[in-house]
């Protein structure tokens, strides 16, 4: 086959990428550049740092591939950058990894990919793809640990039938082993945790610099009394604690959690933990990997947060809408979250969290 070889210039797509060749394809490895830094006089770099486009350079020169850079800033602004400030500004918290999977890294270049004749896109993420008997599945990655279908369940099935996850079967300390073993200059290379695109890890300040300050007040939602200041509800996301810099703790001496946001007035609620506990939700934007579900309950497990490790639920179709009953309360959702939808290892979908109902409400949504 012929194969990009998408490396970011960490150790799993510089592994993922040898295995490719190691199997005999035609490997061409690709570099995304995603953003524009004033530093390099606005030219098109790397999301994370020029040292790791360089480092993804060496390592195709060590594997005896051509090497390309493709430029995709514009998409990245616009559908990656663009969404999570219009998904904060609508109240929402948005996940940027798993909008970057859906429109850049498994849209517009597995696009440019096949427009190009190549047959599949390989990454370093951790899943597996397996064949069903309805055409290509997603599975979760052998490393429990490592597993990354949450973020990738924004696929298609006929975009699954296009890509490669050489890493799926193995663990991660194996990985970092094989890229010693090959003298990979990846391979003591940390991991990347904070978005990309913010990479000093200060969420809050970021928004407030490209939306500007809306300030409000932040009141205990049991009392109705004024605890502090925010800059703009955007700052903050539900069960967030830290960094609320209250002016006196709630009355019973206990830690106090965002509960709710009303952007109407510009008020933002606390309150303890026990008011966060979500027995169902709703979800829009669904994409399913392969057939959807019906109108019909079906037992699955939810997964709600790329490192949650799921709970027992049902959920079905009503209309364009995902109804989820989770079976045991999930702590601190947010609408504009991504729940991803499993049955056994298998990701059969995911959609966007657009309403919560939490224990004790008189209707679940």
């Amino acid at each position: 086959m012929r194969v990009i070889a998408a490396l970011s210039g960490g150790v799993d797509s510089s592994v993922a990428a040898a295995r490719m060749v190691d199997a005999g394809h035609e490997v061409v490895g690709v570099h995304l550049a995603l953003a524009r830094s004033k530093s390099t006089g606005g030219r098109s770099r790397g999301c994370c740092t020029i040292d790791d486009a360089r480092d993804a350079r060496r390592v195709a020169d060590m594997l005896g591939i051509p090497f390309y850079v493709w430029d995709f800033s514009a998409e990245f602004a616009e559908d990656v950058i663009g969404d999570f400030l219009a998904e904060y500004e609508a109240g929402r918290t948005p996940n940027p990894c798993l909008r970057c999977n859906e429109k850049i890294k498994f849209k517009a270049v597995l696009d440019r990919a096949l427009a190009l004749d190549f047959d599949a896109v390989a990454t370093g993420h951790y899943a597996r793809v397996l064949d069903g008997p309805d055409g290509p599945e997603l599975h979760r990655a052998v490393d429990e640990a490592k597993d990354q279908s949450y973020v990738l369940a924004v696929i298609d099935q006929h975009q699954l039938a296009h890509c490669l996850f050489p890493l799926g079967d193995t663990v991660k300390d194996e990985v970092r082993n094989e890229a010693r073993e090959r003298g990979l200059r990846t391979a003591s290379k940390p991991d990347s945790h904070d978005i990309c695109f913010i990479p000093d890890g200060k969420t809050a300040d970021f928004l407030v610099d490209r939306i500007g300050q809306r300030p409000g007040r932040i009141v205990d939602s049991a009392s109705g009394a004024e605890l502090g200041e925010h800059r703009g509800t955007f700052t903050v996301t539900i069960g967030q604690r830290r960094g609320l810099d209250l002016r006196t703790p709630g009355e019973d001496g206990r830690p106090r959690y965002v509960v709710d946001v009303d952007q109407s007035t510009d008020t933002v609620y606390v309150g303890s933990a026990d008011q966060l506990d979500v027995v169902a939700l709703d979800a829009d934007h669904v994409i399913w990997i392969g057939p959807g579900l019906s109108g019909d309950w079906r037992e699955v497990t939810a997964q709600v947060r790329a490192h949650h490790p799921g709970v027992p639920a049902r959920a079905r179709m009503v209309d364009a809408a995902l109804q989820v009953e989770l079976l045991e309360p999930v702590r601190g959702l947010a609408t504009g979250q991504s729940v991803v939808l499993y049955d056994g290892p298998r990701a059969l979908g995911s959609g966007r969290i657009s309403a919560t109902g939490r224990v004790g409400d008189a209707a679940a949504v």
